[in-house]
């Protein structure tokens, strides 16, 4: 793609590096913002570096927050006795969007997956057992997405928190395996957390 423009050039370089943008799509947003008045990009900065600066991860479930505790670890309204594990913040974002549920969460930060480079160091599972030692937890709900890795962290963890004490469950399958969280549909979500299952009887 020839540019006119170093600095067109460098903006479309910059928005092609972001997930599913193409250089074409990055091409049309940077002159979409090129014909905005100038307060408005200047305000579109400004959030994308405050977001960078001053976002914080929940110190109780590693969720993406304000301040140093998220708004439902705070809430007073949420059932303490059950965590839902998920992989990332998107998930959390698609089970309060089910309206289906009522406990706190744990966000892993990823799945493992060796061929990758993730094992489970890199993810934040020591805190959850920590989480489950110190707190009155009666269930684990492990909400993870159905593809290879999320099984293999199901697995993982249903090793580490089995003789903890707690109920360990997972979501109903009706999401095809391979699938994502984020892209479920909601109702399905809901249901699946509804309706979900002892994780035991997937390995009996």
């Amino acid at each position: 793609m020839n540019f006119s423009s170093k600095l067109l050039e460098n903006a479309v370089s910059e928005f092609s590096r972001l997930p599913g943008v193409g250089q074409k799509s990055a091409l049309r947003l940077v002159l979409h913002l090129l014909n905005q008045p100038e307060q408005d990009v200047t305000r579109f900065s400004n959030a994308l570096i405050d977001l960078k600066s001053q976002i914080k991860y929940c110190k109780e479930c590693h969720n993406i927050s304000d301040q140093d505790q998220c708004e439902i670890c705070t809430s007073l309204k949420r059932d303490r006795s059950l965590i839902c594990v998920v992989e990332d913040t998107r998930d959390v974002m698609a089970i309060e969007n089910t309206d289906q549920y009522g406990g706190l969460y744990h966000v892993l930060g990823g799945l493992i997956s060796p061929m990758d480079g993730v094992g489970p160091s890199d993810l934040s599972i020591e805190a959850l057992i920590q989480r489950v030692q110190k707190e009155e937890v009666s269930e684990i709900i492990l909400a993870l997405s159905a593809t290879m890795e999320g099984d293999t962290t199901i697995f993982y963890l249903y090793k580490k928190i089995k003789d903890l004490g707690v109920k360990i469950s997972t979501i109903a399958r009706g999401i095809a395996f391979g699938g994502e969280l984020e892209y479920v549909d909601e109702v399905t979500l809901g249901r699946s957390i509804v309706t979900r299952i002892p994780y035991e009887r997937n390995i009996a």
